[in-house]
């Protein structure tokens, strides 16, 4: 796990501009940092080192000729037989690491073979002189970040939207209207947006090739989900297995729910329970699942550690949003960020059951929004009305079925949104980007939709962002390609099931309660009441005017202020809102004083 960036430029580049790069990533790579390249192009890498931690692995690595460089980000697994093959054929390896495999397999097999050939997370650059082209990869299911500019014949790119934006010229770094009103649906930007107009986001399972002669920059696809006959618990066992490799100490972040607990399950059937457990708990909150993790570590013979998320959240409140990057409310971050900064003490590398409920449709909300399935595209030509709160049912009526799945989560309303921008109308329902799957039925739609939007950009951003903040590494077992595309060959009947998820009974141990798949999901929610009516209740004074500032009027104050005196005034429905709001306010501040 690292940070990555760079440039590839065609004049000198000034180096407080490369040191304000490098500085913005070193949270990521706390072991060691460097930069190399050649002319007026330049690799920039922060490294946490989990793989062969020797300094001969440190990055930017480059070949013994001096002419393919390469800065990598993740972890790639199952790669030692395929090392085998290069190095019958000649290749000479100086490390163990997964970087340098990744190194020598573009030099044998080029870009397109060498993506093929790679199971696991991954952001990388690879500058080729030999060929005069760089190329910028991101993974199949968006488990690493890659964030790019193009501008004037040069390309800039790294981990995090702070990184590339001291590159950019004072007259490119305007934030992008759309990316607010997006941030504002759906509380997060999705791909290929970032908050800043100029600065995109390569989406999972694509790559750049940048052209060092033309200039030219491309855009491909070189990953599509395909079914792949075969045992799915076969590649659930690999896949966990894989991922217990490291040269760190390693952990398991364990809820009480059914995806964590088949990811330990799957460790103490291969005799792997030596790994302690750790769980985010709220004493006292009946969302608090410390007590059910608890009981599973117990069962399973593991050891075990609850963390208590604090009561007051005010005095972290702008180091979490700082590690966010950009705009991002997802209120579980909160207690993700203070989990990963305590089991970092310990560990360096966690196993987490990100992607199940993707996978096996297990979110309540779709449920919900299949019973209106038969209305398809058909909607009505109901004007939108700004509104303080309500809305839904007039804009779902409004919306074709599929975009109205996005009133099924906790962003603004179409009306909401329309009344803090003072707007008439919008300039999109919903600002997500279209499937890479094919689906077919309604279910199958709303989780292609999923699977392109909410798990790449919301649940796999907050969980790269909040674990790198404090060096550590998690790894999804869920998330193994070939054991998706095996999930991918099942009938629909076996793979979507009520209650959700019984298909992974087989991956249960028997010694677990049996009543698990028939528990109340909890989800991963904190005391929004009590952060938002204590410490961070004095951030309302002044919040319109300051988002009407730093959106260039695009909010305006006085709606967001009576947004916030009503939920002052007790409109605790509001409280999610209202803290996107507050999280909005706080981090374009802190990336108006990035920018300048």
């Amino acid at each position: 796990m690292c940070g990555i960036g760079g440039f590839f430029a065609q004049r000198p580049v000034p180096a407080p501009v490369a040191a304000a790069m490098q500085r913005a990533l070193r949270p990521r790579g706390p072991d060691a940092e460097h930069a190399s390249g050649y002319l007026h192009n330049r690799l920039l890498h922060a490294r946490l080192s989990i793989i062969d931690p020797r300094p001969e692995a440190d990055q930017p690595m480059v070949n013994e000729r001096g002419d393919v460089w390469i800065v990598y980000n993740g972890e790639v697994y199952d790669w030692e037989a395929a090392a085998n093959e290069l190095r019958a054929a000649g290749a000479s390896f100086r490390t163990r690491s997964d970087t340098e495999f990744i190194l020598r397999g573009y030099e044998a097999w080029g870009i397109d073979r060498l993506l093929e050939r790679l199971r696991g997370m991954f952001a990388f650059a690879i500058l080729d002189a030999r060929n005069a082209k760089a190329y910028l990869a991101r993974d199949r299911m968006g488990e690493k970040p890659l964030v790019y500019a193009c501008m004037d014949d040069e390309l800039v790119f790294g981990s995090l939207v702070r990184a590339v934006l001291p590159f950019l010229p004072a007259e490119l770094r305007g934030l992008s209207p759309e990316a607010i009103d997006a941030y504002l649906a759906h509380r997060y930007v999705p791909a290929p947006r970032t908050v800043y107009s100029h600065i995109q986001r390569l989406e999972n399972g694509h790559y750049l090739e940048f052209d060092l002669h033309t200039r030219k920059l491309a855009k491909r696809r070189y990953w599509q989900p395909a079914p792949e006959a075969g045992s799915w618990l076969e590649a659930l066992d690999e896949s966990v297995r894989m991922r217990t490799i490291a040269d760190r100490p390693l952990g398991v972040l364990l809820s009480g729910g059914i995806d964590s607990t088949v990811v330990a399950s799957r460790l103490a059937q291969q005799r792997l329970t030596s790994y302690r457990t750790y769980t985010a708990a709220f004493p006292g909150s009946d969302m608090d699942e410390a007590p059910a993790a608890r009981e599973t570590a117990a069962a399973l013979g593991m050891p075990h550690t609850a963390i208590a998320v604090p009561a007051s959240l005010e005095s972290d409140f702008s180091r979490i949003v700082a590690a966010l990057d950009e705009p991002f409310a997802d209120p579980s971050s909160f207690p993700s960020w203070y989990l990963a900064r305590e089991v970092s003490r310990e560990v360096k590398v966690v196993l987490a059951g990100d992607g199940g409920d993707e996978l096996f449709a297990g979110y309540k909300r779709l449920a919900k929004h299949l019973r209106t399935a038969r209305r398809g595209s058909f909607r009505l030509p109901i004007p939108l009305r700004p509104a303080l709160e309500g809305g839904k049912l007039a804009a779902e009526l409004a919306m074709d079925w599929r975009s109205a799945y996005s009133l099924r989560f906790s962003g603004l309303a179409p009306a909401q949104r329309a009344f803090l921008q003072d707007a008439p109308r919008l300039s999109s329902w919903v600002h997500w980007r279209e499937p890479d799957l094919e689906a077919h039925g309604p279910l199958e739609q709303l989780l292609a939709l999923d699977f392109a939007n909410y798990l790449p950009e919301y649940i796999l951003r907050k969980s790269d962002l909040c674990t790198m903040a404090h060096g550590l590494e998690a790894r999804a077992p869920f998330l193994d390609h070939r054991f998706v595309q095996r999930l991918l060959a099942l009938p629909p009947q076996e793979r979507y099931t009520r209650p959700p998820k019984l298909l992974l009974r087989a991956a249960m141990d028997p010694r677990l309660p049996q009543d698990l798949f028939e528990r109340k999901k909890r989800g991963f929610n904190p005391p929004l009441r009590d952060w938002l009516r204590g410490g961070l209740a004095a951030r309302f004074d002044g919040l319109g005017k300051r988002l009407q500032d730093l959106t260039a009027g695009q909010l305006a104050a006085r709606p967001v202020d009576a947004f916030a005196r009503h939920y002052a005034g007790g409109a605790e429905p509001l409280a999610e809102q209202v803290l996107q709001l507050l999280i909005l306010d706080e981090s374009l501040s802190q990336l108006s004083q990035v920018a300048h």
